[in-house]
């Protein structure tokens, strides 16, 4: 394979499989010098949709299973060894890519991608990172599903590694780290978040202390920490939120020969509007912690919004998260050992 960033594409799994897969990596081949693209699936499949001869830059590697969207995790993991997902993830731990992008089952990604690439050292379990819209362009929020309860200790990983994808992925300085609560006082939360809170306070990043609910989108804050299960309804309700305002102004704008004359007038705002708010604007969770790096594309992604996850797999790469958050962990672990024990 050519110099350059190798990006491994699970090219079968999600909502559309290769239908958008293919076409969207291909995407951002054309416009990616040194993007050298892996294929992986069923080869009957990925072919026609490339094209022959290859593209430049280009490969196919076979693949003859499909992990299913429904599929538990654990029989993923032990029956589908020839899956695209797998097989993608075996080419980042060979190191023959520099990363992997699946919308495949998220259950089975995590499950598979922790067997075969294992842990940063001092990192417990990998969680789900994405940016979410905020009045200074976004907010970093983990984790987003991948760990409905944690510890202090996980909560502290948690907040190392939005901090490194807030500099690296997003180019912000010294981000403002912040753990969600259902206060800012001291006092608040469960016996692990305050635990977290101080532990964050001795650690060698930004951190800010306890935020709410509404400050993910104020622009006070840069990275939110929570646990997976109210990060995943946060998420949740954040995107049912946007698709409802899109509906409900699509709704007022048609109700009257008037209100459509005022729609028409309003249309650079609200299309300015709809880009901000849409969801698939951010597609490209990271999973960090994993040592290597694993993109999850949502699993009904369009075309464009499957090539923003392989361009946030290439910048991930480019950047060497992992590194960035082994070398981090550990100033943070020197750090909590020098501290006096707690009063």
């Amino acid at each position: 394979m050519t110099a350059g960033i190798i990006i491994a594409v699970d090219a079968m799994s999600g909502d559309h499989g290769a239908e958008v897969a293919v076409p969207a990596a291909l995407d951002v081949l054309a416009v990616t010098p040194d993007l050298h693209l892996v294929l992986v699936g069923r080869g009957d499949t990925v072919r026609p949709l490339v094209g022959v001869p290859l593209p430049a830059r280009c490969s196919i590697v076979e693949a003859s299973e499909v992990v299913g969207m429904d599929e538990r995790p654990q029989d993923a993991l032990r029956r589908k060894k020839d899956s695209s997902m797998r097989v993608a993830l075996n080419l980042v731990k060979k190191g023959e890519a520099a990363a992997c992008v699946s919308a495949g089952n998220t259950g089975a990604l995590l499950a598979t991608a922790r067997f075969v690439l294992g842990m940063i050292p001092g990192i417990d379990r990998p969680a789900i990172v994405s940016a979410v819209p905020a009045a200074h362009g976004h907010t970093v929020m983990l984790d987003l599903g991948a760990n409905p309860d944690c510890t202090a200790d996980q909560l502290v990983q948690f907040a190392v590694m939005g901090s490194v994808i807030a500099t690296d992925l997003h180019g912000m300085d010294r981000p403002r780290v912040a753990l969600l609560n259902i206060g800012e006082e001291d006092i608040k939360g469960t016996a692990e978040i305050r635990e977290a809170h101080r532990r964050l306070a001795a650690a060698p990043i930004n951190y800010t202390g306890f935020v709410e609910g509404d400050d993910i989108f104020s622009g006070d804050v840069d990275v939110v920490v929570t646990d997976g299960f109210a990060g995943n309804v946060a998420l949740k309700t954040m995107e049912g939120l946007a698709h409802f305002i899109g509906k409900v102004m699509r709704e007022e704008f048609t109700r009257s020969p008037l209100r459509k004359i005022g729609g028409l007038a309003a249309a650079p705002s609200l299309k300015a509007l709809k880009t901000r708010l849409d969801p698939s604007a951010y597609n490209g969770a990271s999973m960090v912690g994993l040592a290597g790096v694993v993109i999850k594309s949502h699993g009904g992604a369009s075309r464009a919004a499957f090539a923003s996850a392989v361009r946030v797999a290439i910048t991930e790469a480019r950047k060497g998260v992992p590194d960035q958050i082994s070398d981090l962990m550990a100033r943070v672990s020197a750090a909590a050992a020098s501290a006096p024990p707690p009063g």
